[in-house]
C-alpha cells in the first residue's frame, strides 16, 4: 500500500463550522471525480498497528486540474480527538493520504442525474458538477438538492442554477421541504440518483425513492460493493 505524505498548503474557512484543507499533490497521485481517500494525521502509523482514531475516510472535493487535494469537513465545538487535532492544523503541517478510490464517478448514460446530499456531503458532489461543466457529454441535465439545517450552505458559487448548462440547484433547511422535493424528483423514473450523507440519511432517501418506483441500480452511494448490499 502506497502512503503519500503531503503538506497542507491552504486552509479555507467555508462556513463557521466547515473548513477545506488544501493539500499539495504528491507526484504520481491521481484521482477522479467522486473519489474518497483515507486521510491520516501524524502518528497514525507510529506503533505496531495503525491508530485508527487518527484516520478518517474523506471525500476529495477538488479535481486534479485544481492542483490541490481538497478535504472539506465540518468541525463542531464538541468533537472527536481527530477533529480536535484537525482544527489545530496549520499550513505546512504534514498529513497522509492512501487507499484512494471513487465509488461515485459521474455516469454518462444520456439520463438526468440527481445529486441528493446532507450538509457537508455536498463536497463529494463538487467535483462531479465541475466535471459536468467542463464536459457535458452524455448527461441530459443535473439537479442538486442539499439539506443543511445550519443554513450555512456550502459552495453556493458552484451550486448555483445555470439553465444554459442544464444545471439546477436547490438548498433547503428542513426535512419536510427536502423530502417533498425528493418525491418530486423521483417522478423521473429513468433518472440516476446519487446520495451522500449519514447512514440514516441514506436509508431514509433509499426508502422514499424505492416507494416511488426507483430501482436499486439507479441509486448511487459512496460505499464499497460489500456495503452496498446492506443498503440496496
Amino acid at each position: 500500500m502506497q502512503i503519500y505524505w503531503t503538506k497542507v498548503n491552504k486552509i479555507i474557512q467555508e462556513t463557521p463550522e466547515v473548513k477545506t484543507y488544501m493539500l499539495d499533490c504528491p507526484k504520481e497521485f491521481t484521482w477522479e471525480e467522486g473519489s474518497h481517500t483515507h486521510f491520516a494525521l501524524q502518528g497514525f502509523n507510529a506503533g505496531d498497528k495503525p491508530n485508527r482514531s487518527l484516520i478518517r475516510h474523506m471525500s476529495i472535493s477538488t479535481l486534479p486540474h485544481e492542483d490541490s487535494i481538497g478535504i472539506t469537513t465540518r468541525i463542531k465545538e464538541e468533537c472527536s480527538e481527530f477533529k480536535t487535532i484537525l482544527r489545530n492544523l496549520e499550513v505546512g503541517n504534514e498529513v497522509a493520504i492512501f487507499k484512494t478510490h471513487s465509488n461515485v464517478p459521474l455516469k454518462r448514460e444520456d439520463k438526468n442525474v440527481y445529486l441528493l446530499s446532507s450538509g457537508v456531503g455536498v463536497a463529494t458532489f463538487r467535483p462531479l458538477v465541475l466535471d459536468y461543466f467542463e464536459r457535458a457529454d452524455n448527461v441530459n441535465q443535473i439537479h442538486s438538492l442539499n439539506i443543511d439545517s445550519s443554513k450555512d450552505f456550502l459552495f453556493t458559487n458552484i451550486f448555483n442554477s445555470a439553465p444554459d448548462k442544464k444545471f439546477t440547484s436547490k438548498f433547503v433547511d428542513n426535512r419536510n421541504d427536502y423530502y417533498e422535493e425528493v418525491k418530486n424528483l423521483a417522478a423521473d423514473k429513468d433518472g440516476i440518483f446519487y446520495i451522500v450523507g449519514s447512514d440514516e440519511f441514506l436509508v431514509q432517501n433509499i426508502e422514499l425513492l424505492r416507494e416511488q418506483g426507483i430501482k436499486p441500480e439507479q441509486i448511487m452511494l459512496d460505499k464499497h460493493e460489500k456495503q452496498l448490499l446492506e443498503f440496496l
